[in-house]
């Protein structure tokens, strides 16, 4: 993956694309906030112009930001080709904009917005095309972002800590709980089992609190393995997560299951968040089951 231009570069064009329904206008706004000059929706066929606008202009011209999508139809297949020749004489970074097709049926569902290519077919099929479209497009891009489990706020945040700071690669984790009886996340990247632990379920006095509860929290802690298995959970987050940020993921779900998802999934969940946080890492949790 080619490293994006600085901030510190005389000249730094930045072309957005992907998938529509991913966040695309949410990532231009982002440029724009970081006072890149931005163009929404630009045809194809006038990228060669702005390039030679953008390599001649000065001041807050001299980062811009350029967005070009499906909006374009079939115009879409000049864009590889005019980018690599266009990349002999500019700094031009690509970045990719894509999400899952479970998080993109959603989000159309939500707005009632069609698909800009399907008119005549479900977005279903809307959607397997502008992938087949946009393949050729993505092998090229400098960054993929994928946006699914991102909301509008967290994505804006990764957006401005990956340009505003190009040395960094900033990744977005969260921590889940959830309840094995429920089914396990089934957008984990790494799950943990912590039914060995001692269940504060059986407990009378605990039974009615979660494990955000500092009573049940004691409890337990108050077992050896509780606290070995943290530390062990905490070396291994420390060896993996720099290595998925190299590798440009952008998100990252840990999740820790319990029986009932009440308990102990709770309370290793905000301890490890609070671990990520002192380290530095952007970490949320979500307790998926705590009230069931």
């Amino acid at each position: 993956m080619k490293r994006p231009p600085t901030r510190h570069d005389a000249r730094h064009l930045v072309v957005l694309t992907g998938l529509s329904g991913s966040g695309k206008s949410t990532v231009l706004k982002s440029f724009e906030d970081m006072g890149f000059y931005c163009v929404d929706n630009l045809p194809v066929e006038l990228m060669p112009i702005f390039a030679e606008l953008h390599g001649a202009g000065d001041g807050d011209f001299a980062r811009a930001a350029l967005m070009i999508d499906a909006r374009e139809g079939l115009q879409l297949q000049k864009l590889p080709p005019l980018l690599k020749h266009l990349r002999k004489d500019h700094p031009i970074t690509l970045v990719f904009i894509e999400a899952q097709d479970d998080a993109l049926l959603r989000r159309y569902s939500e707005t009632r917005r069609p698909h800009p290519l399907g008119k005549d077919h479900s977005v279903r099929e809307s959607l397997r095309y502008e992938r087949e479209l946009m393949a050729p497009i993505r092998k090229l891009a400098d960054v993929v972002i994928d946006t699914t489990q991102f909301n509008v706020h967290e994505l804006r945040h990764f957006v401005t800590e990956r340009f505003k700071n190009p040395d960094k690669r900033p990744l977005m984790v969260s921590v889940v709980s959830f309840g094995y009886r429920y089914g396990v996340p089934t957008d984990a990247d790494l799950v943990f089992d912590v039914r060995f632990l001692p269940n504060p379920h059986f407990v009378p006095r605990l039974r009615e609190f979660t494990g955000k509860d500092p009573k049940v929290r004691r409890y337990i802690r108050s077992f050896p393995q509780t606290g070995e298995f943290l530390r062990r959970v905490e070396g291994l987050l420390s060896y993996l997560i720099p290595h998925y940020a190299r590798e440009g993921k952008s998100y990252l779900t840990i999740a820790f299951g319990c029986t009932g998802g009440k308990h102990r999934s709770v309370m290793m969940s905000e301890a490890v968040k609070k671990y990520l946080e002192q380290r530095g890492t952007t970490a949320k949790v979500v307790h998926r089951d705590i009230e069931k």
